[in-house]
């Protein structure tokens, strides 16, 4: 694995960056923002920003939930960013998957917005806590069934088949029957960001 972080060009001469295409999360300015993770070396990343990015910029990038690494963006050129990690990390430990622990969640970005949570005949009125591609964390004040399926419905997006997962008091985890697409996700996150 290279030591230096991925060159603007899109040829590269060498096979040292890991081509990776995975979703992670930019940690900036308070906000966590979505982003693709094209490849990565010891020492950087190549990024999809789906948020505005300029050069000398710090931030976080986070693979792993809880793990965030510092660095700052070097180049940028249309959505492509080019990141400097501060310190190398070690890129095999970093994507491992911890078997015996478990599964990782996908990057999740906070939301304060009303959600409708149909199950059975029902339907519930509950506020957003967080969204992910794999599913949402919301807060409802009628109970929803562990395990029972249910429609969520957020504005401006289509009705969503979903599973009940766990609760904690008023605080409810859902996961998506199927995995929303990253472009659709994101494009939601900036329309609401911007009303």
């Amino acid at each position: 694995m290279s030591s230096e972080p991925p060159a603007q060009s899109e040829r590269r001469t060498d096979e040292r960056h890991l081509t990776l295409f995975r979703v992670g999360s930019i940690l900036l300015d308070g906000r966590r923002e979505l982003c693709l993770v094209k490849n990565i070396s010891a020492g950087g990343a190549l990024i999809r920003a789906y948020c505005r990015l300029q050069p000398d910029l710090e931030l976080r990038i986070e693979l792993k939930e809880q793990q965030p690494i510092s660095g700052k963006v070097n180049w940028v050129k249309g959505t492509d960013a080019g990141i400097t990690f501060d310190e190398r990390v070690d890129v095999v430990e970093l994507l491992k998957s911890n078997g015996d622990g478990p599964r990782p969640r996908m990057p999740r970005v906070e939301v304060r917005c009303v959600v409708f949570v149909r199950e059975g005949a029902t339907t519930n009125r509950a506020t957003l806590i967080n969204i992910s591609q794999g599913g949402l964390s919301l807060d409802s004040e009628n109970s929803l069934t562990i395990g029972g399926d249910v429609t969520v419905t957020l504005p401006g997006m289509a009705p969503q088949a979903a599973v009940v997962r766990w609760s904690e008091g008023s605080r409810y985890g859902i996961s998506f029957n199927t995995v929303l697409p990253l472009a659709g996700l994101t494009g939601w996150l900036q329309s609401r960001s911007n009303a």
